[in-house]
Order: C-alpha cells, then structure tokens, then sequence
C-alpha cells in the first residue's frame, strides 16, 4: 500500500461554467496550490501586438489530452476553446495555476 505522503489527489477537471469557482489547498512542503474549479474567462496573448485581454470563452472545441473532454467542457493545458476574439489554445494548468492563460492562434472572422 502507499503511505498517506505517496498518495495523489485525484484530477481537478475545471469546467467551463457560468460562475468561476477556485479551491485553495495545502500540499507537501506547507506550500499551497490554488485550483481552478469552474472557469468563465481567459487572459489571451495576442502575438504580435504585445498585448494581453481578458474575454469570455464561449465553448471548447478540442482537448488533446481525452476527446471525451470537449463533449464535457473540461479545461485542461494543450485545450483549444472558442473565444470572442477567436480560437485560442490553453497554456496554463488550471488545476495547478488557479488561472487559464491562452495563446490566440486564429482571430474570428
């Protein structure tokens, strides 16, 4: 058996929702983490114009990590959602971070 140090915590799986919901906890070492439970917005980098803006994600469209997850609105790193501003690629853990921070990679048309 593992002892109570091994032990993991099972996946945060933030979600796309209305309401933005974070958990702090405490992990080894007295150190906190911060997850992100429930997300309604991203902080999104606009290449090239040296510019950051917070929008509203409006659905997700493709998460490399499990297909299942686009039909359950989980946010993970490596997610593709749809913005107001256009797709956007996720590049911070919210489960780890307690933000999303996004990389714009095709503006809306």
């Amino acid at each position: 058996m593992k002892r109570k140090h091994e032990l993991g915590r099972p996946p945060t799986m933030t979600k796309l929702a209305e309401k933005e919901a974070r958990v702090i906890i405490r992990v080894r070492g007295g150190n906190i983490k911060i997850r992100l439970k429930k997300a309604t917005y991203i902080n999104v980098s606009i290449p090239g114009e040296n510019k950051t803006v917070k929008t509203r994600i409006l659905a997700v469209v493709e998460t490399p990590s499990n297909p299942q997850y686009v039909r359950r609105n989980f946010l993970t790193k490596g997610s593709i959602v749809r913005t107001e501003l256009g797709l956007v690629k996720i590049t911070s853990r919210p489960g780890q971070d307690g933000v999303l921070n996004g990389v714009l990679i095709e503006r809306a048309g």
